[in-house]
């Protein structure tokens, strides 16, 4: 197993630059998820370590081994991609020998290899099928047992759940994690989905543009979003935003005033930090988990009165556990996951009590985190 790090990886195609100065240290055995829209250069950086495209600048080492120019089949990776790249007229089993096949490994050891990981991903019974008698998740587990058998140092996995439905992409998923607790290979995993990023990820680079926004574990990236790009991207349903908030001061109370829509008190681990920040141009966020309806949380010692947000509900979801709802405040949308209790109607006014200690406080010019 390696560590595969970028070392100020550039990447431009003719004028057009696509990765900008890229630095990651992935770990050994480290399960590494690049997120981001499409576009961003995640799959681009993913390539550069396959071999598949040359970094215009910077390095790229495969453990201690630098690897610009090295070809591909010397790189010692395995990758699996997001159209399976399987050979239809080839049986499971020889589509994952077929690698084993090309480096001249023995019948006897190949029959091992391929046995070992079928017995991982629960393919025994389909050895002898061809791709077209296989279900989409199936095909998918023959891609991942032929990158298995290759027991390379890195495994490079391209959005490899995109063509599979809702319930196959979960159960998949699930497959990929327990994999690679088991059997420990450094892993770097390209996905636009969030929600694959922080279930699967150790740790979560969101790239945007060609550049990482924030890199660090999913809860870190959840808990602390350095900028607003991070915290719209990161959660779901992603975070609420409202714009021109300001920042006022009234002996020990500092509180951010949201104008027609309420007024929320700032903790006061970051006091000094907004109170530094009332002159700028700032934006209020709040995820739609950390606002409850006022009318079951209680009078909370005031806190309602001084944390709350005044809003009209537009739609009403009934999730069962929850009620996911739509509203309007202020000439801004919002959107609350409310307690399945909740008594809350389309079309009527409602107060939401909004969690202070999980609030967020962006500049907006620049996008950067204040809190």
């Amino acid at each position: 197993m390696a560590r595969v790090a970028f070392e100020n990886i550039y990447k431009r195609f003719n004028k057009v630059e696509v990765v900008h100065d890229v630095s990651i240290d992935v770990k050994d055995k480290e399960f590494l998820v690049l997120v981001g829209p499409s576009g961003c250069g995640k799959s681009t950086c993913l390539r550069m370590v396959a071999g598949l495209e040359e970094p215009t600048e910077g390095e790229i080492y495969i453990g201690d081994r630098i690897v610009n120019g090295v070809d591909p089949k010397d790189r010692d990776i395995a990758m699996v991609f997001q159209n399976y790249a399987l050979y239809p007229h080839m049986s499971v089993f020889d589509n994952m020998a077929f690698g084993l096949k090309l480096r001249h490994v023995p019948k006897a050891d190949i029959k091992k290899q391929v046995e070992e990981a079928a017995g991982l991903l629960g393919l025994e019974p389909y050895l002898k099928r061809k791709p077209k008698e296989l279900s989409g998740g199936q095909r998918q587990r023959v891609a991942l047992g032929r990158a298995i058998v290759r027991n390379a140092q890195v495994f490079l996995m391209d959005e490899p759940l995109s063509n599979l439905d809702a319930k196959l992409r979960v159960e998949t998923r699930a497959n990929i994690i327990s994999l690679h607790q088991r059997i420990q290979t450094t892993t770097i995993y390209v996905t636009h989905d969030q929600v694959e990023a922080m279930t699967m990820g150790d740790r979560i680079a969101v790239l945007n543009g060609g550049i990482i926004q924030q890199l660090g574990t999913p809860q870190e990236l959840y808990d602390h979003p350095a900028n607003i790009f991070v915290a719209g991207f990161i959660g779901s349903p992603s975070m609420n935003f409202i714009p021109n908030a300001k920042i006022v001061s009234d002996g020990d109370d500092t509180a951010v005033v949201l104008e027609g829509v309420g007024r929320v008190t700032v903790p006061q681990i970051f006091v000094e930090r907004a109170r530094a920040a009332s002159d700028r141009n700032l934006t209020f966020g709040i995820r739609p988990v950390h606002l409850e309806d006022a009318a079951l949380v209680g009078d909370r010692d005031g806190d309602v009165v001084h944390s709350s947000i005044d809003a009209t509900a537009d739609v009403v979801e009934n999730l069962g556990n929850e009620l996911q709802v739509y509203l309007t405040t202020g000439n801004k949308n919002i959107i609350a996951s409310l307690d399945h209790r909740s008594r809350v109607v389309a079309g009527n006014k409602v107060r939401l009590f909004v969690d202070s200690d999980q609030i967020h406080l962006f500049d907006t010019d620049s996008g950067e985190a204040v809190f």
